[in-house]
């Protein structure tokens, strides 16, 4: 059960989503209005009892939509003799909806009908304005369904879903700092976390765990205080990667159980801004198991299946991934099941550079093309290291060599510790240590990684072509630590240079003027450099930086 506060505050959120437009309607059989993008929902009511509802009953809405297109939507069991289902038209225009149920008899949960009046959204909302995020045409980046380009620039709250991030004011308090740096996606685990026993106190939430202790039945008062931070990410402009549970729990639930752990996820959040994080960590067996070898490929195998399966019940098409120990194409039996590659590349500091690199540059170069986002990396502050410096270099590395987005993370806020309960050990029986993550929260790198993403997306981002050789000295394997180049054709050449290398050359730049700046990456100030011109072989010779540190080079073509 709720307590007071959670239930005033649980209540309160629902009000402030229905007020922007997301409406529950519980009378069915009449025309219902709707906003196109925006997340309706309604329910169905059953007089008949099920002593295992969960278990006993599916619900799905088959929605005809204004094409004559048709599409399934999963319901979900929302307590008691209650089902809902929620969706979001795609585009304004007349929708019919008609319930089916596994029990066919129930006819107050099968062949109910309405129609959905979906009207033309008039907000702001970027992703209810311009439609699901999809993997662009090019393979390398996102986009808005209508075409709209999108930025992944995310942020890691693994653990954001329980109450030590407390809803609302913890919760309220870290996604208006991201809003206001700049990010855009948030990485969240549904319920079955990492770093921990099932059913620790550390994964409750103010309503429980996500299921019983035997994997018998979901729990619906954890996923309505899960709906309303979910919902809250939402109205704030951020998406979610939903990152279903941690890999392990293939084996420990069996595949029966995880496929009811995603179409529940599915019907509850696919009509939010999200996309599909299978697993956390895919193919790595618990900490502790007697079976590793055993428990990798029982994963490997799982999580194949899963791709197809989420794919089939998803009616919004979000897009596909898996959170890796490397990448995720190395945690399927086949790489078409995914739409994107998440890599992990490591919390060692500069040590970690050499592998970043190298995989990112050999996902690239993989067949099928996809999508490559590095989803963790060299937490800011872990082991007392991976300070802001780094966090801008492997940014920067990572968007200057066709990287299609880059997912920061903050050591205490990932596990979310707070002043008076740290998080403590991890089964391994070690501890990750990291301040409160309050206090992580405010440590430069966020910011610094929000500046340069204010930077890169005044231009034509998503046109942007890793060129490594029109710098010198630039990266190789001999030395990672050096400048790292691409352009946006017609627009700019930007180059990366890291601390130890303030000066050098541009090659092959075209013929014509450009207004050249250095960016500092710690504050965003740009220093004017001025009008440059290359010589006849296409070569500039940069200026003296104002101080010895790195800096981001941009030179804009001139008109």
């Amino acid at each position: 059960m709720f307590d007071d506060m959670s239930r005033r505050s649980f209540v309160k959120a629902l009000a402030v989503s229905a007020l922007a437009g997301s409406a529950a309607n519980s009378a069915l059989g009449e025309e219902r209005v709707a906003s196109s993008g925006v997340p309706t929902e309604w329910s169905f009511v059953s007089g008949k009892q099920y002593s295992d509802p969960f278990n006993q009953v599916d619900v799905d809405a088959i929605i005809t939509l204004p094409s004559g297109q048709e599409e399934r939507v999963p319901g979900f069991w929302s307590g008691g003799s209650t089902w809902r289902v929620r969706y979001a038209p795609p585009a304004p225009g007349m929708y019919r909806v008609r319930s089916v149920c596994s029990d066919a008899a129930n006819h107050d949960l099968h062949d109910q009908k309405l129609t959905l009046k979906v009207e033309p959204y008039t907000g702001q909302n970027t992703h209810y304005k311009h439609g699901v995020i999809q993997v662009s045409d090019d393979k390398r980046h996102f986009k808005h369904a209508d075409g709209t380009p999108f930025f992944w620039l995310g942020d890691t709250w693994w653990m954001g879903l329980c109450k030590r991030l407390s809803w609302p004011d913890g919760f309220e308090t870290l996604t208006a700092d991201r809003v206001q740096k700049g990010f855009t996606m948030v990485q969240i685990v549904a319920g079955l976390y990492p770093d921990m026993e099932p059913f620790d106190e550390r994964g409750a939430n103010e309503a429980g765990y996500p299921w019983d202790r035997e994997y018998k039945s979901i729990n619906p008062a954890y996923f309505d205080m899960a709906d309303v931070r979910i919902q809250h990410l939402a109205d704030h402009g951020l998406a979610a990667c939903i990152v279903g549970f941690w890999g392990y729990f293939i084996p420990r639930m069996g595949m029966a159980k995880v496929k009811q752990h995603w179409r529940y996820i599915i019907a509850r959040w696919s009509a939010y801004p999200v996309v599909w994080c299978l697993a956390g960590e895919g193919t790595m067996p618990y900490y502790l198991s007697k079976t590793k070898e055993q428990d990798a490929e029982t994963q490997k195998h799982g999580l194949t299946e899963l791709a197809r399966y989420v794919r089939a019940t998803d009616p919004h098409h979000h897009p596909i991934t898996i959170h890796p120990s490397s990448s995720s194409r190395l945690c399927v039996d086949d790489p078409n099941v995914l739409d994107f590659d998440m890599l992990q590349t490591g919390h060692s500091d500069r040590e970690s550079v050499p592998n970043t690199i190298e995989t990112i540059n050999s996902s690239l170069t993989a067949n099928p093309t996809m999508p490559v986002v590095i989803g963790e990396v060299c937490y800011e502050g872990i082991q007392e290291a991976s300070r802001q410096e780094v966090q801008r270099f492997m940014f920067w590395a990572a968007i200057l060599s066709g990287n299609g987005g880059h997912t920061y993370g903050a050591n205490g806020i990932w596990q979310f510790n707070t002043r008076e309960k740290p998080y403590g050990l991890s089964p391994h029986g070690h501890s990750w240590g990291g301040p409160a993550w309050d206090i992580a929260a405010q440590l430069p790198g966020s910011g610094q990684l929000g500046l340069a993403k204010r930077l890169i997306t005044r231009y034509s981002w998503w046109k942007l072509q890793p060129q490594p050789d029109m710098i010198e000295p630039r990266w190789s394997k001999e030395n990672y630590w050096k400048p790292f180049a691409a352009q946006i054709p017609g627009e700019a050449v930007m180059a990366y240079m890291p601390a130890a290398y303030s000066s050098g050359s541009f090659h092959g730049l075209k013929a014509g003027s450009y207004r050249a700046v250095f960016f500092n990456p710690t504050d965003g100030v740009e220093t004017e450099i001025g009008t440059v011109t290359p010589d006849s072989s296409g070569s500039w010779k940069i200026a003296e930086v104002p101080i010895f540190q790195d800096w981001v080079i941009v030179l804009e073509n001139k008109a």
